[in-house]
């Protein structure tokens, strides 16, 4: 790990062909522990590539004649008018990737227009990032739990203070995950975490380290605390399977976010976008479902959406859109999905989003 971490200062427009030549940038300007745990997943990385190769396990079907001409991307969610249905997805220590951190990427998303979702482990203050949003930006927070109740109770109010609007409630990393790529950089944290700094300062330490201060036994009682205390809606993250469906609307939540983590913790486990058939008809409609994990394009995004998800979260690209050009370049890779989404509603004939959740994919049959 370098003895002084320098993290990109850049701010403005960025220039990219797609995801990926933007993550090859990236990697020049973030320092190498710093790129390594963003970047990396867990173990062998099998989950982690799966989670991009399932996206081909559908098809999406070209439809003609449909009428269809500038597709409308705008989407209401829960009371908001969002410029499309992806939003950002909680990712720890945005300050590894840019100096100006949380403060740009929120700013960034709040000039897209949607949810800007803030980590326990952000690299700054949940005031600071609800300012650099701006107060009618919608925000929500994901928690991690401390083993202490009382410190729950004052970070869960914190985040109510500031604004925001859902609690995501991560289930799926009481423990760090295989991280071997950490552990061949010699990776800890260089930044604090001051938003948990009452159980964990983050400065100095490994993944395992700050995953150990968290609470690992979570059941459904800490779902029904949370909204109760909160009085927020609550979304499980993490969820892959149907039983998990039951247990989290059981316990209160109200929503389902289906997520493996990025392929960062069960090395072996399906992927995700395998894993929202499953849920999205367990869940039946009773709750809305956020997706997660893998996604690269415009067409990844669409086929979320018509199997079940309503909304799309946004994590890696975001960070290295972070990396090459601070807030605006978050902007640029939400305007980026949004772009390629809208291409392929036209080739598939869809209108709106709505008209997407009304598509049938078709099985791959051929893989």
């Amino acid at each position: 790990m370098e003895k002084i971490y320098q993290a990109s200062t850049a701010e403005g427009a960025i220039d990219f062909i797609n995801m990926y030549d933007l993550e090859e940038a990236a990697k020049e300007v973030i320092p190498k522990g710093g790129y390594g745990y963003i970047s990396s997943g867990a173990g062998d990385i099998f989950t982690y590539q799966e989670n991009e190769r399932a996206f081909n396990h559908k098809l999406i079907i070209p439809h003609v004649l449909r009428d269809v001409e500038l597709p409308v991307t705008k989407t209401d969610f829960e009371g908001e008018e969002l410029t499309a249905p992806i939003i950002m997805a909680p990712v720890a220590a945005h300050g590894l990737a840019n100096v100006a951190a949380e403060r740009a990427s929120a700013k960034g998303v709040a000039r897209f227009g949607t949810i800007y979702t803030a980590s326990s482990y952000a690299s700054c203050t949940l005031k600071e990032i609800r300012e650099a949003g701006g107060a009618e930006a919608p925000q929500w927070f994901q928690f991690y739990m401390s083993k202490d109740d009382g410190i729950n109770r004052d970070i869960l109010a914190m985040a109510k203070r500031n604004g925001a609007k859902a609690i995501v409630l991560t289930a799926d990393a009481t423990v760090g995950g295989n991280r071997e790529t950490d552990r061949r950089n010699g990776f800890t944290f260089p930044l604090a975490m001051p938003i948990v700094q009452a159980y964990q300062s983050g400065i100095g330490q490994t993944m395992d380290a700050v995953y150990g201060s968290s609470k690992q036994k979570l059941s459904s009682k800490d779902v029904e605390f949370i909204a109760s205390y909160s009085d927020l809606p609550v979304y499980v993250k993490g969820v892959q399977s149907e039983e998990d469906v039951e247990r989290s609307l059981g316990s209160g939540a109200s929503g389902i976010w289906v997520s493996n983590h990025g392929g960062r913790q069960l090395d072996g486990g399906p992927a995700a976008f395998d894993s929202l058939q499953y849920v999205a008809e367990a869940v039946a409609g009773r709750a809305p479902i956020v997706f997660d994990s893998g996604v690269r394009r415009g067409q990844h995004i669409f086929k979320a959406l018509a199997s079940g998800a309503d909304l799309v979260a946004i994590g890696r690209p975001a960070i290295y859109g972070l990396a090459l050009g601070g807030s605006t370049g978050v902007q640029q890779v939400f305007d980026f999905f949004k772009k390629e989404l809208e291409m392929v509603m036209q080739l598939a004939g869809t209108q709106t989003v709505n008209d997407i959740k009304k598509i049938a994919l078709r099985e791959n049959r051929y893989l």
